[in-house]
């Protein structure tokens, strides 16, 4: 009778062993991350909620179950790198690995950095050694298994670029970051706002961007794709359009959530029937809204394979025709840039006529395959916005369709309310790296940025509308690979190739009102009679006239002296001169320059 009861015990036993081992595969996943924010930077302004993000990041993910969340805030260079190694170590036998920074972030070249508390970034060199590159971040969560997520609230607009040197005039320095790629499977890089475009640090607590990822992030059961899509949409409503959340990134068929969704309880004989499937259309619907969400080839194309016919179809296929011709475009402007660029070698170096006039014919040609592709992009762009808007229309109850224009859900295929602006930033930072703009790149097209555009046509030969900034125009400028517009330099200086260099006249010699040196002017000898013959005659004074006291110059007379400061170049007013200041003593540059003083 014991042997009875024991072989049961042990079959119930066996029986519970088995149980869980089948619920228990959905709550083992191992979750680490790491947080950081960095709010006190030691030589910019300080930001108001970086700290605020990161702490709100790390108790949602602590609330949600992770089995690690490092929670680091204002580390400078070395105390980041070293989190970074011992989160890897972390991330070795993890399935799910997150990074969520806040703080600053600066494009180089097309690379993104996240800048430590203690960056000074006086040149745009001291990025490589100063500065966090989000490859060395990727490289801290590639071991975990199933999910390598980076979330990066880091597109704000960027105090270091205003003031860094550059000392390479052509390298690019682009407002918020750079489009990602990322060459590893399962691995998504959220932006709180898309490539090229700033972000708000946001009047409440919290940003808006982080406000709405610790609203849907840990959702139990939701996938991370979607938790992304329900941040976006939420981004957008809050900033009136004006910031665009994107992720970058692609991962495979299955539902990938941060939380697991809770096991269901076991049914109860007088339960309900369950809810019916979801139709193949509705199926498709959603699947398409997914592959739109990421917006990328890879992901549209696993759709088409999925569903290859039918009205989700063609529009997979219209965006692809959009991403398709984007890609044709950047490849025309790049070839019109490499173009531009040998023809000015040519010219530089004096090569013979006959091959200058070939790298003329050559910009010319590929500048229209470039305007061509321009062109092509903004046809396939409104195509698939004009279906994209259809389908809402249709997909929307007939009392809400009225509703779903004003919401424009998909936003991803029109341009962003802000694009306006940060165009006209671009267009001024290059116009300045052609030396054809001294002012700064504030966003506002005044007189002066449309005086700065003409200068460009006259001196490069273009005919661009200067009343506004456009992307044709930003293309155009970003084409050419050095100065433009001349250097005008004062009086007492000389254009020594994008800098002025000051006039040294050799000894005996004075610099002139036309900027040369000439020989100083010496009395001349007075001839004398010899008058050692003849007897000495006494000298006659005559009358000396009187010699009145100089007049002054009537006031606002040139003095042949240049002055130039960002509302442009005048001449000096006569009894002025001129003293270099810097910027912090009143100069009219960052790098310091000279004012007119008068006293």
């Amino acid at each position: 009778m014991f042997r009875s009861g024991s072989l049961k015990l042990h079959r119930w036993v066996l029986a519970a062993a088995s149980l869980l081992a089948v619920c228990q595969p959905a709550f083992a996943e191992k979750r680490v991350a790491l947080v950081l924010g960095n709010s006190a930077y030691r030589n910019v302004p300080q930001l108001a909620n970086p700290v605020n993000d990161s702490a709100k990041i790390a108790a949602t993910l602590k609330e949600a179950g992770f089995d690690v969340v490092d929670s680091r805030r204002d580390l400078p260079a070395a105390e980041t790198r070293r989190a970074l190694r011992d989160f890897a170590d972390r991330a070795r036998d993890a399935d799910i690995a997150v990074v969520y920074y806040a703080g600053h972030g600066i494009e180089v070249d097309g690379s993104n950095y996240l800048i430590p508390v203690d960056a000074k970034l006086e040149r745009d060199t001291d990025v490589y050694d100063e500065a966090l590159s989000l490859d060395r971040v990727l490289i801290a969560i590639e071991p975990a298994k199933k999910l390598r997520l980076v979330i990066l609230d880091a597109c704000r607009d960027n105090p270091f670029s205003k003031t860094m040197k550059r000392t390479v005039a052509s390298r690019a320095i682009g407002q918020g970051l750079a489009k990602v790629e990322p060459s590893s499977p399962n691995v998504l890089i959220a932006y709180s706002a898309k490539a090229g475009f700033t972000a708000a640090d946001g009047d409440g607590q919290n940003s808006p961007f982080t406000a709405a990822l610790s609203r849907h992030i840990a959702t139990p059961g939701l996938d991370v794709r979607r938790a992304f899509g329900f941040v976006r949409d939420e981004v957008l409503k809050t900033t009136g359009n004006r910031q665009e959340p994107f992720v970058y990134g692609s991962l495979g068929g299955d539902d990938v959530p941060l939380v697991p969704a809770p096991a269901k309880p076991a049914p109860a004989a007088a339960a309900p029937a369950p809810a019916p499937a979801l139709s193949a259309q509705a199926e498709a619907r959603r699947d398409y809204e997914l592959a739109l969400q990421l917006g990328n080839k890879n992901a549209l194309d696993a759709f088409l394979k999925q569903y290859p016919d039918g009205f989700y179809a063609s529009l997979a296929k219209l965006q692809l025709d959009k991403i398709a011709a984007e890609e044709i475009r950047i490849a025309a402007t790049e070839k019109a840039r490499l173009a531009e660029q040998e023809r000015a070698r040519l010219v530089a170096e004096g090569a013979q006529r006959s091959e200058q006039s070939k790298a003329e014919a050559d910009v010319r040609a590929t500048e229209q395959a470039r305007i061509a592709a321009e062109k092509a992009k903004q046809i396939a762009q409104d195509q698939a916005a004009a279906a994209e808007q259809k389908r809402l229309a249709a997909d929307a109850p007939a009392s809400a369709k009225e509703a779903v224009k004003e919401k424009a859900v998909n936003l991803a295929a029109l341009p962003p309310a802000s694009a306006p602006a940060d165009i006209t930033k671009s267009v001024q930072a290059e116009l300045r790296r052609v030396g054809c703009l001294t002012g700064a790149a504030d966003g506002d097209w005044n007189a002066a940025s449309q005086r700065s555009l003409t200068l460009f046509n006259r001196y490069a030969g273009t005919r661009l509308d200067a009343k506004v900034a456009s992307v044709d125009a930003l293309d155009v400028i970003k084409l050419k690979p050095s100065r433009v517009c001349p250097l005008v330099c004062e009086h007492g200086f000389r254009a020594d190739g994008d800098r002025c260099s000051k006039i040294t006249c050799a000894q005996g010699s004075v610099l002139n009102d036309d900027n040369e040196c000439e020989k100083r002017r010496g009395n001349k000898p007075v001839a004398k009679r010899d008058t050692d013959d003849r007897p000495e005659r006494p000298v006659r004074e005559r009358p000396r006239p009187e010699v009145s006291a100089p007049r002054p110059q009537a006031s606002g007379r040139a003095s042949g002296q240049v002055v130039c400061d960002q509302a442009g170049c005048r001449s000096v007013t006569a009894g002025c001169r001129l003293e270099y200041k810097t910027f912090a003593q009143g100069g009219p540059y960052p790098s310091g320059g000279n004012v007119e003083v008068c006293r």
